[in-house]
């Protein structure tokens, strides 16, 4: 296959194309703005590979967007670029409503235009993935799942850019006919995430001997997937997903934000004692929580399991310390973000 990859240099979408190019025999044009999130070195691995090309630009960049589709005449489009960070688009909305509202439009309507001129032949294997996230459906209490047919219910001006592009890819398989799929998963993690987010927070921040600022109480609770599952599982919606459905992901690993935190001071503790003798525990600090903080997201991914046969590999347990192995064995990775890019400032203050 030929595959467009949009954000294919940020966090999800760099795991997914080195999986592509190891485990497959795919093409990859990978498109990423290089935004701050988006980072060349996560595809560092990929310089000599022949299979991969590297494009930096807009998805918002119609002109482009064209030219690339023709040229490379994809069998498929998994498009992964958007504005990520609930903090972050408290402090600048507008960002965000561009890259994931109008970016995710300008797309739609170069694929239509693309499929409408593709032999049967061609459209029968044609596909769009849209990846999405869990949070466009709202918070849950203390007990219940997130399905398919749940309401959208965003809290957040990501949230809502998020659910705002998934309604966009629905019309435009029920108006036009383009062949799309929506993916809607729970929290990722794994190596290369951005250190804005909650677990490379942590670590980072533990290992610099930093306070660990966690919300409120820390008892807001997500749903855990480990990349390299999603991947896995992005790619059996691509091979064997029905165009027009929806599949939620999810890692059947809920927690609380501060049983996370503690997990990762413990693992720490093990791989890399602090010089005083101390537990990294010991720097956890309580701060005001964030506006708006959905209190439990929980994916029921049994539509995936059942229809497609596919379900999480990697325990939470597991997951864990792999990634923060992996942090701890690439610093000049992390020290390249902290040097250009990103400090763990806290955003989303008002």
């Amino acid at each position: 296959m030929k595959i467009l990859v949009t954000g294919g240099a940020g966090f999800i979408g760099s795991n997914f194309v080195l999986k592509q190019l190891n485990e497959t025999t795919n093409q990859i044009l990978n498109l990423d703005k290089l935004t701050y999130a988006g980072n060349p070195e996560n595809l560092a691995t990929l310089v000599d590979n022949l299979r991969h090309r590297f494009v930096q630009g807009d998805i918002c960049d119609q002109g482009l967007i064209n030219k690339l589709i023709e040229d490379f005449r994809p069998n498929a489009v998994v498009h992964f670029a958007a504005e990520s960070h609930v903090d972050r688009s408290i402090d600048g909305p507008a960002e965000f409503i561009q890259t994931n509202i109008v970016g995710t439009s300008v797309l739609l309507e170069e694929a239509l235009q693309y499929y409408r001129g593709l032999s049967s032949e061609g459209k029968s294997g044609f596909r769009f993935i849209h990846v999405s996230t869990d949070e466009v459906y709202g918070s849950l209490g203390d007990s219940g799942y997130f399905t398919e047919t749940t309401a959208y219910d965003p809290s957040s001006p990501y949230s809502a850019s998020k659910a705002a592009s998934d309604h966009l890819v629905r019309a435009w398989q029920r108006s036009f006919g383009l062949p799309t799929l929506i993916t809607n998963c729970s929290n990722n993690y794994g190596p290369f995430q951005f250190p804005e987010k909650l677990i490379p927070l942590m670590i980072i921040k533990a290992l610099a001997g930093k306070p660990l600022p966690v919300y409120g109480q820390g008892l807001n609770v997500r749903d855990w997937l480990y990349v390299e599952d999603h991947c896995d599982a992005i790619n059996v919606v691509l091979a064997k997903g029905q165009p027009g459905e929806t599949y939620n992901i999810g890692g059947n690993n809920e927690q609380q934000n501060i049983a996370i935190v503690k997990q990762i001071c413990a693992i720490l503790d093990q791989l890399r004692p602090r010089p005083n003798g101390k537990s990294y525990d010991e720097l956890i600090t309580f701060v005001t929580d964030r506006p708006g903080h959905d209190l439990r997201y929980a994916i029921d991914a049994s539509k995936i399991k059942s229809e497609l046969n596919w379900e999480p590999s990697m325990s939470f347990v597991q997951g864990l310390r792999v990634t923060i192995e992996w942090y701890l064995d690439h610093p000049d990775w992390v020290r390249n973000i902290q040097n250009n890019t990103y400090q763990q400032q806290r955003l989303g203050v008002l």
